[in-house]
This record gives C-alpha cells, structure tokens and sequence, in this order.
C-alpha cells in the first residue's frame, strides 16, 4: 500500500495511492492515478473513505513530519572510499547525525541552495519510516516497528561538510532533505535484504545507482543500533546511506531520486532568496 499525504483546498489528509504504473523523467507517475482518501492516519488502524482525488488536483506534500530524521554516513562502502575513506575499513560503529525537522521538504519543493555553501551535492537514499513508538529494538523485532519505506535526498553542503567537524550546517539546512512521494508499507523487507536499486538522475543524466545488498549495516541493524541510545516515534525517519556517485547540484538542476519498488522523488534546485 501506497501512502502519501497532500493537501488540497486548504485541507491536510492522508490517502490510499491508487493506479501509479512508473513515472517519467520528471518523477510524475504515468496513467490515472488516484487517491482514497483515509479516515485518520497511518500510523493506527484506519478506514478508506471511499472519496477519491486525482493525483494531479492536490498537492502532494512530505510524506510524514518527523520529530527527528537519524541519518547514516559511510555505509555504502564505494561511497565511503569516493570521499576518501578506506574501501576495506568500514566504521566500527554506524556513522549517526540528525536532520532536523525544519529541512524537510516533499515532492516538487524547490531546494534552495545554502548561501554559506559553494559545492551542494546530491545523495539518494532509501528512507525507513517508523510506525510505532519504539527503543531498544532488538535485531529480530526491527521490522515490527517500520511503517514502511520512501525515497530520501541527503542534500549536502560538501565543503561545509569538509571544513567543520559538526555535520549540522552541512546537512541540517533548510530543504535539505527531499522525502516522498509517499510511503509504500507494502516493500518485503526479504526484497531489500536481496537488492532493491536506487538511482540518482541530475537533468535526466544518471548519477547514481545502486543496490541495497551494497550497505555495510542492514535496516534492523541500524535501528537497533539507534534505539540503543533514544527513542523512535511514529512518523521519525532513518535515513540508511548513499551508494557511490555523489556530485554537484547547481541553481535550476532537476534531481530525482527513484527507488524500486517505490517511486520517484523529484526537486529543482533554487537560488537561495
């Protein structure tokens, strides 16, 4: 089941995506699609209304507003080696930082590109979505508290990055992180764990692809991993890493993010007013 939240006529609601058979180079889905709108929210039993919206009347919004999104570093090894970290020495420990809830934008929000940053960089990324109040997870009792699974855009300030040793500028800027077009609760976890693709595509041109099965930690690692130390709320969001191939966002470029098996996120880069 397809997720996503919009609004429409001034109102937010949550809704049943209906018909999307791909989409093309914009990221917009190809044939009649619809939503049903829901009775409550997802993040609890709820009742399909049997009201229907086409996709293309509303605007579709970030899929979810986390408390916290917990983000991975270096856990695609290609990835961690481009930006000069040892190929054969992956962290000990799962790199974390955080993006806060003010950088969260959906599909179709421009991302305006950071006055402090001269180098913005793309990373597409599967994101997890979290459906249940949760810590201390163990490894086999993960997936029992994932909603489900969007796409995600880590957008980065790479010089930032470089010259401070706190993440937060770099990666916590307003519009920095690209979620949607909706959360698909229905992605076998046994699918991810053998290799979904996730692509990156700046003006059409590819820049990324990879495979899941290339992540050093899997999903129920990292999140045990996180619940050792905080708690996770419904709606919060783990971002699992980048594969190799991140590069330059420049002022009017279209980057999208497609994920097998979800979907396609798009935005266009902006000058920063």
């Amino acid at each position: 089941m397809r997720i996503a939240r919009f609004s429409v006529d001034g109102s937010v609601a949550f809704g049943v995506v209906e018909g999307s058979d791909g989409f093309d180079g914009a990221g917009a889905p190809r044939g009649e699609v619809t939503l049903d709108l829901i009775k409550g929210h997802p993040f609890a039993e709820f009742e399909r209304s049997g009201r229907r919206l086409p996709l293309d009347k509303v605007r579709l919004l970030p899929p979810v507003l986390p408390n916290k999104v917990v983000a991975i570093g270096r856990n695609y090894a290609e990835h961690a080696a481009e930006l000069g970290h040892p190929l054969s020495s992956p962290p000990e420990v799962p790199v974390t930082f955080f993006k806060p809830s003010t950088s969260v934008i959906g599909p179709g929000d421009p991302i305006a590109y950071p006055s402090f940053s001269d180098d913005l960089h793309h990373e597409a990324e599967l994101a997890v979505v979290i459906g249940r109040l949760c810590r201390e997870v163990p490894l086999d009792r993960a997936r029992d508290v994932i909603l489900g699974y969007t796409c995600a855009n880590d957008v980065t300030a790479r010089d930032v990055q470089r010259r401070e040793n706190q993440w937060a500028r770099a990666k916590g800027f307003d519009t920095s992180c690209p979620l949607g077009p909706w959360v698909e609760t229905g992605l076998d976890p046994e699918r991810i764990a053998e290799g979904i693709a996730i692509q990156c595509t700046v003006n059409g041109d590819q820049r990324q692809l990879g495979r899941t099965t290339d992540m050093v930690r899997s999903i129920p690692e990292l999140i045990a991993h996180i619940t050792e130390a905080m708690t996770l709320l419904p709606g919060d969001v783990v971002l699992t890493g980048t594969p190799a191939g991140v590069g330059p966002l420049h002022d009017g470029d279209e980057v999208a993010v497609t994920i097998e098996g979800i979907g396609t996120l798009a935005n266009k880069v902006i000058k920063r007013g």
